[in-house]
């Protein structure tokens, strides 16, 4: 795997995915892949929509335009793995993740951009975490590719937090606070259906 620094991204989660939610994703790793696709293009949507929300932001606008083309490409990359095992690539219903971490955004600008950032920041986070996490358990062909996203998800992740900052003006340490709390509940907690962003399985409450 190559060697790039999670430091700062472990110190930012609130906890580490639990190792039930490892031993599940092994053992749906079709479902896994499914879902890793809709994951990428969800992130590629996203970042068009704050690029359509906020054209007064040129920093914005110039990382939402990167990460954009980035995700879609994670997502071709996907597809293409996904094809090579004869596994189909169709509707899933969403997991509670992401909604469950919006919930607590705020309505009005600027404190909506702000946190639907750090939102973003935490996605992002979460998910280089778990492809850390998953890699060495996988085939060698899953193992390369997931390693291969460490680096773009890592940074993603900086970017998303960094304008969060920029968009603030000011510390938002209480804002990351509430949100990590909400996103360790939702990380802890048992989930009823296997998805990348899921809790360890369990009946949901």
């Amino acid at each position: 795997m190559p060697v790039v620094d999670l430091s700062a991204i472990n110190d930012f989660l609130p906890c580490e995915t639990p190792d039930a939610w490892i031993a599940s994703a092994l053992a749906n790793q079709d479902l896994m892949l499914i879902d890793h696709a809709h994951c990428e293009k969800k992130a590629a949507s996203t970042a068009l929509s704050l690029m359509y929300r906020y054209v007064d932001r040129p920093a914005l606008l110039h990382k939402m335009s990167r990460l954009a083309r980035e995700e879609l490409r994670h997502f071709e990359q996907v597809l293409a793995i996904m094809k090579k095992r004869g596994i189909v690539y169709g509707h899933l219903s969403p997991s509670r993740y992401a909604s469950g971490l919006r919930k607590g955004v705020r309505e009005a600008d600027p404190a909506r951009l702000v946190d639907v950032l750090i939102v973003g920041a935490f996605i992002e986070a979460r998910s280089c975490e778990r492809f850390a996490k998953l890699a060495p358990h996988l085939d060698e062909e899953l193992q390369d590719f997931y390693a291969s996203l460490l680096k773009s998800e890592a940074r993603h992740f900086q970017d998303y937090l960094h304008l969060a900052e920029q968009a603030a003006g000011t510390d938002i340490s209480d804002r990351i606070a509430a949100f990590a709390q909400a996103e360790r509940e939702l990380i802890e907690a048992p989930d009823g259906e296997f998805r990348f962003h899921s809790g360890p399985p369990g009946p949901s409450a």
